[in-house]
């Protein structure tokens, strides 16, 4: 792994910081309607893209993030979706199956994750959160490189961030092991970043 320069862990650490202020403040201050009406229905793009994957893999969000989940459940009913699973606080992470019905149990970080005895899986098509964005396909994560190692080891697998709009910034500051996304969906917005969908 590349070592980063204090430099740039201390701004990436500074814009988290920023960008998880304005994620908590819009989701604080959404509406009712607002609420009930994002990321419940995929968007057209999505429609015929996620016909063609075999497994999907997505996230149960935690705290502010956006909750794709309702936008999933024909998936999930049809044993199509993968959730992010981590055996311990270790480096990598993996997917396991899941549907509705199906216990989660609380992962090492705090997370809802699948139990440990659900099946492996290798998703073809990964939706994850995001901390920040940018229209390149830039990523500002937790911090912990989970899904830029996961992305590393299978660079197949299209990558599709989530977050909401106010996320946004103009550029992420990257290094040699940040994996760019191949699309991003907001609340008001599919935005596509490379030349993969």
């Amino acid at each position: 792994m590349t070592n980063l320069s204090a430099d740039l862990v201390q701004k990436k650490q500074k814009l988290r910081e920023r960008l998880r202020f304005r994620r908590r403040h819009f989701a604080a201050n959404l509406d009712g309607l607002a609420q009930l009406s994002a990321f419940r229905a995929l968007p057209a793009p999505l429609t015929e893209l996620l016909a063609n994957h075999a497994v999907i893999g997505a996230y149960v969000a935690w705290g502010d993030e956006p909750d794709v989940m309702p936008m999933f459940a024909p998936l999930a009913d049809a044993g199509a979706l993968a959730l992010p699973h981590h055996a311990g606080r270790v480096a990598e992470m993996g997917f396991r199956r899941w549907r509705p019905g199906d216990l989660l149990a609380k992962g090492p970080w705090g997370t809802q994750q699948p139990s440990d005895d659900a099946k492996s899986a290798t998703p073809d098509l990964i939706f994850c959160p995001l901390v920040g964005f940018d229209r390149q396909g830039g990523r500002i994560g937790q911090g912990g490189g989970h899904y830029d190692r996961y992305f590393a080891a299978h660079p197949d697998a299209l990558r599709i961030g989530v977050g909401w709009s106010v996320q946004e910034i103009d550029a992420t500051p990257r290094e040699s092991t940040d994996i760019a996304l191949d699309a991003i969906l907001t609340e008001q917005e599919f935005i596509l970043c490379g030349d993969r969908l």
